[in-house]
């Protein structure tokens, strides 16, 4: 186990001696560690992270770029609107195996097969990246994450040197597929992540952008190969297995968003139907309908609009979940009956009709489970439309 004092030293060396490497670069090992999905949503993506050992020291540290401060002022509002700063962080090989372990997720080395020449311009430039003015940087989950810190530094480093070695008969997925592999044992948060994400990632990944995920880095690193330096040679020197742990059971549970929505859509045609007969509205499943997809619209605007996230621009979920329909909410809990309100009712059948539309050519993927809650808000739409001038009790 490396002392405090020595991890200390170390740590001292890297950043104040500018040609610390060069005399021993042949010393250093550098390996991609790849690091499986976990069960809290922070984690379902895997990891990657870079080790250097000095062989001749046993010092043995991670270069780590997917960490954050806490203690950051408005750490939520800042995390929610994607001003929150990430930070490359330097830990022992020991202590950033400790959650690994501790959260039964495997882990795997692979380890470059990398000249002195190349060895030394990899530590250099992680050097000085951890200095102080340059560790921190604008987190991007597609374009700016831990894997592709990682991607770019091989690709700057090596430059024409590494060939990725691109899969030519590679499956062609958007973004919002690739996602879709790793967070359906949460189907909830597969909802969520559907919901707040817009068309914009329903284009193909090119195979460079695919590495954004830990998985697709880790077999990338797998394929490509050195020149020019030496002997044509594949990138991986060796791989090796630290952890192996059992892959993660996908328990299914009766609470999961297709049943309760679906549950949902037959309450709301049963009603409604039951209402076309009595003659009645039964407003209390308009306030609940209603509020809750207004509620949801204010928080697509929000993501849309008033945050720098790239990835929820253009989300066409809007057309059925829009913060207008609040209005009809409050209009039906007081049992009123606006002028404008047939006209409302009017705007929001035809967007719902568009938003199904978009799914059906493609403009933007919905999540399967909201099929239900569109053809509910269609059928109430339509219902009220034709009704509510003839059976709300307070017109206004």
């Amino acid at each position: 186990m490396i002392s405090r004092a020595l991890l200390f030293l170390t740590l001292i060396f890297l950043l104040l001696s500018p040609s610390g490497f060069e005399a021993t670069a042949q010393d250093y090992q550098i390996s991609l560690i790849t690091c499986d999905p976990g069960d809290e949503l922070y984690s379902t993506f895997g990891h990657s992270a870079i080790r250097v050992l000095d062989k001749t020291s046993g010092t043995d540290l991670v270069y780590n770029y997917g960490t954050f401060d806490f203690n950051t002022p408005f750490f939520y509002v800042k995390f929610s609107r994607r001003t929150l700063d990430y930070q490359l962080a330097l830990t022992t090989f020991e202590q950033f195996l400790y959650e690994y372990n501790y959260f039964k997720r495997s882990v795997r080395e692979q380890v470059l097969d990398l000249s002195p020449k190349q060895t030394r311009e990899i530590l250099q430039f992680l050097r000085i990246n951890y200095q102080p003015e340059n560790r921190k940087y604008r987190y991007d989950f597609f374009f700016d994450n831990c894997a592709t810190r990682i991607r770019d530094m091989m690709q700057s480093v090596l430059d024409n040197s590494l060939e990725w070695k691109e899969p030519a008969d590679a499956d062609q997925k958007s973004f919002r597929q690739l996602i879709d592999e790793y967070v359906y044992p949460l189907p909830w948060s597969d909802l969520g992540i559907d919901l707040a994400l817009g068309a914009v990632i329903d284009r193909e990944a090119r195979e460079h952008e695919k590495l954004f995920l830990p998985d697709y880095l880790e077999a990338a690193f797998a394929r490509a190969e050195v020149v020019g330096d030496g002997p044509r040679r594949p990138l991986v020197k060796e791989t090796h297995v630290i952890y192996d742990f059992p892959d993660r059971e996908v328990a299914f549970s009766i609470l999961n968003p297709y049943l309760i929505l679906w549950l949902v859509s037959i309450v709301v045609g049963i009603v409604t139907f039951l209402g076309f007969k009595r003659k009645k509205l039964y407003t209390s499943v308009d306030i609940v309908l209603f509020g809750a997809l207004g509620i949801l619209g204010i928080v697509i605007v929000y993501l849309w609009f008033f945050t720098e996230h790239s990835q929820t621009k253009m989300n066409w979920n809007l057309l059925w979940a829009f913060p207008l329909h609040l209005s009809v909410a409050f209009m039906s809990a007081r049992r009123l009956n606006p002028i404008w309100m047939k006209r409302y009712l009017l705007f929001a059948l035809i967007a719902a009709d568009l938003g199904l539309i978009f799914w059906l050519t493609g403009i933007q993927s919905f999540h399967p489970a909201i099929l239900p809650l569109l053809l509910a808000t269609i059928l109430r739409s339509n219902f009220l439309y034709y009704h509510v001038d003839k059976w709300m009790l307070t017109k206004n």
